[in-house]
This record gives C-alpha cells, structure tokens and sequence, in this order.
C-alpha cells in the first residue's frame, strides 16, 4: 500500500489514518479520487484552509465504532456506510466482544482489497464489470456445520475466527501451507468473482483452458483427491503458484489470482518509499527503481517479473533480520510465470476497456 501525506500540513499519513499525529487534522480516504484527504470539520483543516474542497464528503458511519473505517461517502450519496462497508450484508452476532474484533480486523483487509481492484480498474465507478463484490462475515454456530470460507454467485463468505491469528496459525500448519493471511483469503476468493465476470463468457476462456485446465471437472471429487494426496509431494512446485492450485482449475486461477494482487501491492509499496533494488555480485542487476504497476501507467510485465525476485529476497533478509521466518515463502516456476502473466494481460485488457466506456461517457 502506498503511503500518504497530510494535505494540511504535509507529514507522512497511512491510508488507514483517521487523523494526522503531527497536525490533528482529521483524515478520510477519497475512494472515488483514490486519495487521503482531510475533512473539513476539524480544526486542524479549518486553520489551514485547506478543508474546503472535503466539503462534498462525510465520514462513512463506521468511522467512530469499532471497525475505524475512515472512508468517506460523496455528500450526495444517499447511504450511511461507504463503498466498502456496504459490500458486507451479514455479520456473526455482534454481541460476543470476540465477534467485533474479528469484523474490525476483516473490514481493515476488505478496504485493502477494494483499493488494490480500483486501482487495477475492477471496482469503482468507471469499472465496466456489471456486479460488485458483496460479503459474508459468519461465525460457527454450535451442533451446526461450521462455516466454510468460499464464494458462490457473488458472496464471498469468510468464516469469521480466520481473524484470530492463533486459529489462523493452527490451520495454516495443519494444512501444510507456507501463507495463510486475512488479505490473501479476500483476494483468493475475489478471484472466483472475477473468473465469472472477466474469463467465463469472453473471448478469454479458450486461453485461460489451456493454461489452467478445463473448469469443468467435478469440484468436489477434485478436492477430495487433493486433500488425499502426501501432503510432503512437492512436485507441484513445475507447475503451480501453491500445492493447493494443484486441486482445480478454478483453484489455480484463483491462487494465482491471489499472488497477482500480492506482487501489485507489495511493488506499489516499495515504489511509494523510492526503493531502489539491487543484488549484490549478479551482473547487470541494478541499481534499479522498482516500478508501480497500480500507477496511471501501465507496467510492462517483465519488468515486473525482473524485479518482483530481488525485492522478496530484500523482504525475507529484513524479515530474517528482526528473527522471523521469510514473509514470501514461494520460488515461482516458468509455468506459474505464464499464469501470472495471463492475470496481468486480463487485468491491462480490461483496465483498457474501462478507459475507453469512460471517455465514452
């Protein structure tokens, strides 16, 4: 995520801040402009003067309980909840404390989310896909089945403990799998909504075939098969982004999907903080400035690709540095190149389609 500054007095801000440590001044995130901006009701921006064109906004009703969203809503715009807020349309009792932590760290992940696919042009007003994402947020039930995070018709439905970093780690190690994050549940199940609205009934779904396989095998049979496999075979690694993509087709789209949003963000971040990378002793390996592919600009891939290497290896050195284990944990083979490359050309030929309804309009 890139980082901000205080429109008021000009210090660094985050895109979750709801005010400016140095100045006061109360901060919301623009999702129609893509910008932190500063509201005009605090006194920091009255001072200033610098509030007046906030005017047209006002804080999404869940600025001030538990969830701290700090996007704003278009004056004109009829509903209480912003863009993001409102894409949730059921939540686990509330009245259990442990339930409303778990929705606050789960709403903090889908603004992430929202903001990667408005940058990439899938979310947003000029998106030209005809339906928007929509949220499931539910808690186990006792002597009822448990609740299974998946997607189906446009819901995403996320079993809600996924928030408790303990329960999280349990499951990640029983399932043997190197990553296991809140962001990188939304953003795999926000690939089985896309593969409907971007692959499914397009001219794409040949090529996307011959990449990742024909979608039709039975699903369940399939994942059946995979969670009876040695879960130790790492012959997965020739051909796929996880040992998990190996179970489907919709699920290698969905898992490179995923690692697709995981590069895009992780790049804007070092781009937004001037990184420049390099290894030392490999020739003709930088200095280089790391590209931003959310930028107005599109970003050739094999850029990316070139430097998307050398800044996981910084990554996972600083990690090591601090005594944790490495945050990207994944070696990608030429097969799960090309699938992430497919992404990137899907994602470019729609952002151009978008453009042109909007000059359109």
């Amino acid at each position: 995520m890139q980082v901000f500054n205080c429109e008021a007095c000009g210090h660094l801000i985050y895109f979750e801040s709801l005010q400016c440590v140095h100045c006061g001044a109360a901060q919301a995130f623009l999702p129609d402009q893509l910008r932190v901006g500063i509201l005009p009701s605090s006194q920091a921006s009255r001072a200033s003067g610098k509030g007046a064109g906030m005017s047209r906004y006002r804080a999404c009703a869940h600025r001030h309980d538990i969830s701290l969203c700090n996007f704003a809503i278009e004056a004109s715009d009829p509903h209480a909840l912003c863009v993001s807020c409102r894409q949730t349309e059921w939540l686990p009792d509330t009245g259990n404390p442990a339930n409303q932590l778990r929705w606050a760290k789960i709403e903090v992940a889908k603004r992430r989310l929202y903001y990667t696919l408005a940058k990439l042009g899938l979310e947003g007003p000029n998106t030209v896909t005809p339906a928007h994402l929509r949220f499931s947020l539910l808690a186990d039930i006792p002597g009822s089945a448990p609740i299974m995070t998946g997607h189906a018709s446009g819901m995403i439905t996320l079993n809600v403990v996924e928030a408790d970093d303990d329960e999280r780690a349990k499951r990640r190690l029983a399932l043997h799998e190197p990553y296991r994050t809140l962001i990188g549940h939304l953003r795999h199940e926000s690939g089985h909504f896309y593969w409907d609205q971007l692959i499914a009934h397009s001219a794409w779904l040949e090529p996307f075939r011959a990449l990742f396989g024909y979608e039709g095998n039975d699903y369940s049979q399939a994942l059946k098969r995979h969670y009876d496999k040695d879960p130790f075979d790492t012959r997965w690694r020739q051909n796929f982004i996880s040992a998990y993509a190996t179970s489907h087709a919709w699920e290698d789209w969905a898992e490179t999907w995923a690692h697709y949003l995981h590069m895009v963000d992780l790049m804007e971040t070092a781009s937004s903080y001037s990184t420049y990378i390099t290894v030392p002793g490999i020739p003709n390996m930088g200095p280089q400035s790391i590209c931003n592919p959310l930028g107005a600009e599109p970003v050739d891939f094999e850029l990316m690709q070139s430097q998307w290497v050398p800044l996981t290896l910084l990554h996972n050195s600083l990690n090591r540095s601090l005594g944790h284990e490495d945050a990207y944990p994944f070696a990608i083979s030429a097969t799960a190149w090309n699938k992430l490359r497919f992404v990137h050309d899907l994602i470019l030929d729609n952002r151009q389609r978008s453009a042109a309804a909007s000059a359109d309009r």
